[in-house]
């Protein structure tokens, strides 16, 4: 009998991930044969080196980009074999996306963007929906701001957009790429607040691109990778256990007895 991610209690995993990007001696292995999953209703930060494959993995996860080899599922459904409409059908009903650089659409005000999931899968939010849509544009503090374009937003403005528009649909799945990374500590308090309130209170599964110790403390468990394999998985941590993890990992030396 297959196990299943249902059986497993994961929102997303992969099985013998590889990704390569060239051929031959100039090739890069960006994954090497990673195995990991995304536990349902649990935030993880992926955190790593630039170059370790932290993106690469988050984006084949979602469903924006192919292994070279290997599976990748979310919830129970193998997205490997997906063709391209089905992957974004898939995604546009299960999966949010909080992007550094926004991804805005120009011509849209702040709430046409927000909801543009829904306009995109043909339909308006329910009443439920709406009451919920209301209480994320409230929280971020975006009630004044719904009919500015995003040139007329300042960049942590547009970012909380950005995150409404992921959480508008309450996708099971939420991946976030470097979300915290424009904006100023109180607004990425914020943002970071949201994100795991939406794990914690909505069982949403969130997983998170960062290189913030301070950021990737917020989170319920942190991977770190390190040449495109995950080279630590622990349970929450401080942001001084992160830090002094990554400082030894770039030193070369043993674990330091404080990030255990």
């Amino acid at each position: 009998m297959e196990i299943t991610s249902t059986d497993l209690g994961l929102a997303a995993r992969v099985q013998q991930l590889t990704k390569t990007y060239g051929r031959g001696e100039s090739g890069v292995r960006a994954l090497d044969e990673v195995s990991v999953g995304i536990r349902r209703g649990e935030f993880t930060a992926i955190m790593g080196p630039s170059g370790s494959g932290k993106s690469t993995l988050m984006h084949i996860m979602a469903g924006l980009d192919a292994p070279s080899s290997g599976r990748a599922w979310i919830g129970d459904t193998d997205i490997t074999g997906l063709s391209d409409l089905e992957l974004t059908i898939l995604r546009r009903r299960r999966v949010g996306f909080v992007f550094q650089a926004f991804n805005l659409v120009p011509t849209l005000d702040a709430l046409g963007n927000i909801l543009l999931p829904f306009d995109l899968d043909g339909r308006r939010p329910t009443a439920l929906e709406k009451a919920r849509i209301d209480g994320l544009i409230e929280a971020l503090g975006l009630t004044p701001r719904l009919r500015h374009r995003p040139h007329e937003l300042s960049g942590g403005q547009q970012q909380r957009v950005a995150i409404a528009r992921a959480l508008a649909t309450a996708p099971d799945l939420v991946f976030a790429d470097e979300p915290t990374g424009n904006l100023d500590s109180r607004t990425g308090r914020e943002v970071l607040g949201l994100l795991a309130a939406a794990s914690r209170d909505h069982g949403q599964s969130i997983a998170m691109v960062t290189h913030d110790p301070i950021a990737a403390s917020h989170a319920d468990r942190v991977l770190f990778l390190g040449d495109g394999r995950i080279v630590a998985d622990k349970p929450r941590q401080t942001a001084e256990e992160i830090s002094a993890y990554m400082l030894a990992s770039e030193l070369g030396t043993s674990e330091p007895a404080v990030a255990s």
